[in-house]
């Protein structure tokens, strides 16, 4: 089950006794700009959009990591402690990572907080690097921040947002765009909240209860009707397509996995993490698209 960590008083400890080295290596990789990202899909966009200007870390890198319950390590402290810049995702996802912030404050350190930037707080769906719309704002943000981190470099870094946001986004773009013109309205089933986002801007017909959803990526219960509703939808053939998180298989998931297996129902997965961690944002999103698309195009022959 999955449950939001409250820190310890011995790693908030850790943190303090770290936090005096905070000012003078947050201005010391090579004259870069060091950033922290607490989960790596952050992390890409802000290493891509900074350049060579930037120095970028990231806490969750793990695929298998479930960024909900990370229990940070002194060294997640330490590498907070000398960031100028730290990106969270908010909105009660990674609250680890405010706290270790909390607990170690850096005058010159700044926070680009996700949900905040969005109007968002917990309780809202947290998962918004699966929004095009917030993953654009993210992107002006980050580039905004570097601009005043780094005043002299402003017109390379509105170089690489361009570059970006033309050139690196124009396959998950494109893919996007063919899904809502040839999908339209298609109705699928999806396991976690994390595909809504996508789901909803790619213009497809969510039936799963969105109380579901939300309660198997929260760890917590679901309710008998939602169990009944989701198992239906599958075994009636009401669901042209399955999507579910594979880092993710609970054993509610492996059951509706199997029936859509028995029913003949394509299923497609997402992950929540980078998968490969090595992998860029966008060539995450656009091997999952592609999936998607060909689970699409099997329940519907379009």
């Amino acid at each position: 089950m999955r449950t939001i960590l409250v820190i310890t008083a011995g790693l908030a400890a850790t943190a303090l006794l770290v936090s005096g080295c905070g000012g003078s290596s947050a201005a010391a990789s090579h004259g870069k700009v060091r950033v922290v990202a607490a989960e790596n899909f952050w992390g890409s966009l802000a290493s891509q959009l900074g350049g060579s200007k930037v120095s970028v870390q990231s806490v969750i890198v793990n695929p298998n990591t479930d960024p909900h319950s990370y229990e940070p390590t002194a060294s997640d402290a330490r590498m907070l402690a000398g960031a100028r810049l730290v990106i969270v995702n908010g909105i009660g996802y990674d609250t680890w990572a405010s706290h270790l912030l909390s607990a170690n404050p850096v005058s010159n350190r700044t926070t680009l907080d996700v949900g905040a930037l969005l109007g968002l707080q917990e309780g809202d769906n947290a998962h918004q690097w699966y929004s095009p719309a917030s993953v654009q704002k993210v992107i002006a943000a980050t580039v905004a921040e570097y601009d005043k981190l780094d005043p002299p470099d402003k017109t390379y870094f509105a170089a690489r947002e361009h570059s970006f946001e033309s050139v690196s986004l124009a396959t998950y773009n494109h893919l996007r765009a063919e899904i809502r013109r040839r999908f339209a309205g298609v109705p699928v089933g999806y396991s976690e909240s994390i595909f809504q986002p996508l789901g909803q801007s790619l213009g497809l017909k969510l039936l799963t209860p969105y109380s579901f959803a939300k309660a198997v990526a929260e760890g917590t219960e679901i309710s008998a009707q939602d169990k009944e509703t989701v198992d239906a939808q599958a075994q009636q053939g009401l669901i042209k397509v399955w999507i579910y998180n594979s880092q993710n298989a609970t054993p509610d998931i492996q059951r509706i996995d199997a029936i859509c297996s028995q029913q003949h129902i394509p299923i497609a997965t997402v992950t929540e993490t980078l998968s490969p961690a090595s992998n860029s944002f966008e060539q995450w999103q656009v091997a999952e698209l592609r999936r998607l698309i060909a689970a699409l195009h099997r329940a519907t022959g379009r």
